[in-house]
């Protein structure tokens, strides 16, 4: 069997920690999946300022290549003129469009407002205000700043279909949407290919709502209903930092981007935690790694063999059992530390396939 290769983008802080402990699960005498390779790009801030961001461009046109990635938190500098944010030039050189952040019940710890179902967040990739240009006028009090947007109907599009697609798949509703009634023209688009979708999945139970609506109705969530939330850009990174901490931690889920075919089929997954590098826990071994551990296990299921989805399932499993029997780390009201939480789920996984393997599964 050829090997699949998952390409590895070092980062910064408590990124790149947690990384390493991400590998650590994902090493093969602990999943026994042994067609997999790794290859390693450094994409910490000092790495991508001495390459001019040269370093990106390989770590990008090698995902393509490969269509797996697996990405460390970075930092993204504040400074004009500095190296600026790797995530959005990766976005735009693997042709990303969507990003699918899953906020889910976390064994054993409450979550806000009675959220029980999952909520998937489908967050436009590119466009919006993160491909904005910007500048200011005039002086003092008079000085004015414009930014320029776009969005692309391709884009509107591929959005739209995954949050249906995926909608039909999980038996969720499509919920929420853009800002149309203020933005008609720009927003607007979303919004009418959100509709078109709406008619091609009939089956699917589709309940729109303002993106300020979407806010307050997530807060009086019965939360027994599945929920697939489409939105814009900005729209799904604040929607998305939302949701998880509902379920209990940014930290208790993954972040996946996607390249789309033109038949909607995945050419390309980057699998990443949702939360940034935590500069005050660095170096603690206090950081909680399950979003980076359950990074890797969804980017299993896009190896495309049967050992790869049960080694999937089997993290994915052993890190919520983990939880739920009182291993946890303090941002959840545990006392493990980083490592410990690590050794647990590992312990686990090669438990369950120790099992599965005597039972034939």
């Amino acid at each position: 069997m050829d090997k699949r290769t998952i390409v590895v983008m070092k980062g910064d802080q408590t990124g790149q920690e947690l990384l390493v402990e991400s590998l650590r699960v994902l090493d093969p005498s602990v999943i026994r999946v042994d067609h997999i390779d790794f290859e390693f790009y450094d994409l910490s801030l000092e790495n991508r300022r001495a390459t001019k961001n040269e370093v990106v461009r390989q770590a990008a046109a090698r995902a393509v290549e490969t269509g797996l990635g697996l990405k460390a938190a970075t930092i993204t500098p504040p400074e004009k003129g500095d190296v600026g944010s790797p995530n959005a030039m990766l976005r735009e050189l693997i042709d990303g469009q969507v990003i699918l952040r899953t906020g889910r019940r976390i064994p054993s710890v409450r979550p806000l407002a009675g959220v029980y179902a999952p909520i998937a967040v489908v967050r436009m990739a590119v466009d919006g205000v993160y491909s904005a240009k910007e500048w200011r006028e005039g002086e003092g009090l008079d000085e004015m700043a414009y930014s320029t947007r776009h969005l692309s109907r391709r884009i509107c599009r591929k959005v739209a279909e995954f949050a249906f697609s995926y909608a039909k798949r999980t038996g969720s509703t499509v919920f929420g949407g853009p800002k149309f009634t203020v933005s008609p023209i720009y927003e607007g688009m979303f919004k009418e290919e959100l509709d078109l979708a709406a008619q091609r999945y009939a089956e699917v139970k589709y309940n729109p709502q303002l993106i300020d609506a979407t806010y307050a109705l997530l807060l009086k969530t019965t939360g027994d209903t599945p929920l697939v939330i489409p939105a814009l850009n900005r729209d799904g990174d604040n929607l998305s930092d939302l949701v998880l901490e509902m379920f209990g931690s940014i930290a208790g889920s993954e972040s996946i981007i996607f390249s789309l075919d033109d038949n909607n089929q995945v050419k390309t997954a980057i699998a990443e935690a949702p939360h940034g590098t935590a500069p005050s826990l660095q170096g603690k071994n206090l950081a909680n790694p399950m979003a980076m551990i359950l990074a890797g296990a969804a980017l299993l299921r896009y190896v495309g063999t049967e050992a790869a989805n049960r080694a999937s399932r089997a993290i994915y499993e052993s890190v919520m059992e983990a939880v739920n029997d009182g291993t946890r780390t303090t941002d959840l009201g545990g006392h493990a530390t980083t490592t410990e939480f690590t050794d647990e789920v590992i312990r686990r996984v090669k438990g369950k396939l120790d099992v599965w393997a005597a039972l034939g599964q």
